[in-house]
């Protein structure tokens, strides 16, 4: 058993945040209302009620070693206490934890991405739904940092703030098509990345240049050009997909590069799809810095992928984010750093079990539980597909 002490708990991190309440009403500790917190979300707690529910059932646990002057706090406090939270500040603290147990490998994949909690909204009130753009280290398995906006449209100027929070040395910073945009771009370099993102209709000259040049170096067979061809093949589930990654470094026909910071490849990807019988094929194309390795290349695209597998889709599923009726500007911003907390610690924790069965674990156990707030993760590689790949360059 280890040292149950604050100063060993993930809260620790937590421990300089300001506390919003007035001194002389204030009947809970706040870091104990955030380690409350933080332990109920790992064991299965999607709101103040239930953190509260979680709470009163491990009053003796939590006993040895928190002292809870006043007892356990009422749903409402958390409520209340969390919609008080100044929400920059909490997110900062998350960032220092994430930061603590991550270790940023060469090329690792730094997939930018944006969400919106269906529910979140209060339509009466005239607050539209939460939307987080989030950064999330694919080998690591960590949320990096998330931004808050209130639309989709807003990601372009949340990206910038998300990134210059973030250590980006020696990493691929991959971004879908919203986030295209040159100053991104240059940003990502200034600070010792490289990026790979999507081109769509937001880049629509630059998007038909790219497609132009794939369409011309395909009729010369890629002669006298820097280029290189992989091709991945998966199985799984009663689906069949192949993957066709194609580089292309030759960029002197694509008059808007200049425009691009340090942009010295364009890629293209042709997904084949073969679900019970039904065949669907899509090519999309995408600007980079990362030079025309088509290994490189993949790498990056998909890992961009791993984006919705292993963060939006686990927070649907496993923290059914997309339920919760938490509707408090503040409140809700701060819950969803807590899932995010939760789900990166959980991720990271090497015991062979599902997101929400290492949960319902977390709640039965409370060696586990304890294992999971007090000690330091150990990385493991997730079990991927099966894959098999062909490479070639001309």
């Amino acid at each position: 058993m280890c040292d149950l002490s604050i100063e060993r708990s993930i809260a620790r991190h937590f421990a300089a945040l300001e506390d919003p309440r007035s001194s002389t009403q204030s009947r809970h500790k706040l870091i104990e209302v955030i380690i409350i917190a933080i332990a109920a979300t790992l064991s299965g707690a999607d709101g103040w009620t239930g953190v509260e529910t979680f709470a009163k059932a491990k009053k003796a646990w939590l006993l040895t070693f928190l002292e809870l002057p006043d007892g356990i706090p009422s749903h409402d406090t958390f409520g209340r206490v969390f919609g008080r939270i100044n929400p920059a500040q909490f997110a900062a603290c998350f960032r220092q934890w994430s930061a603590a147990v991550a270790t940023l490998i060469p090329d690792e994949i730094i997939a930018v991405d944006g969400k919106t909690l269906r529910r979140s909204h209060n339509r009466s009130n005239g607050l539209a739904a939460l939307h987080l753009v989030s950064a999330w280290a694919t080998a690591n398995r960590v949320v990096l940092g998330q931004v808050a906006t209130e639309a989709k449209s807003n990601e372009i100027t949340a990206i910038p703030r998300l990134l210059e929070w973030l250590q980006l040395n020696g990493c691929i910073v991959t971004i879908d098509a919203m986030g295209c945009q040159t100053k991104i771009a240059e940003q990502i370099i200034n600070q010792g990345g490289d990026d790979v993102l999507a081109l769509k209709g937001n880049q629509e000259t630059l998007a038909a240049e790219v497609e132009e040049a794939f369409i011309e170096a395909d009729a010369r067979g890629y002669a006298g050009v820097a280029s290189e061809f992989l091709e991945t093949v998966e199985r799984g589930h009663g689906r069949l997909e192949t993957c066709r990654y194609r580089t292309l470094g030759d960029c002197s026909g694509v008059p808007r590069s200049a425009l691009w910071a340090a942009m010295n490849m364009m890629g293209m990807v042709e997904s084949r799809r073969e679900v019970a019988g039904k065949v669907s094929i899509e090519t999309r194309y995408f600007i980079g810095s990362i030079g025309t390795s088509a290994t490189r290349f993949a790498h990056a695209v998909r890992g961009h992928w791993g984006v919705e597998n292993g963060l939006h889709w686990n927070l649907d599923i496993s923290f059914r984010e997309d339920e919760c009726r938490v509707r408090d500007p503040v409140a809700r911003e701060n819950l969803a750093v807590l899932r995010h907390l939760a789900l990166s610690r959980l991720k990271n924790d090497d015991t062979k079990l599902g997101l929400q069965n290492k949960r319902l674990k977390a709640a039965c156990n409370e060696d586990y539980l304890t294992k999971l707030l007090f000690e330091s993760p150990k990385r493991t590689d997730d079990a991927g597909a099966s894959v098999s790949a062909n490479i070639s360059s001309a």
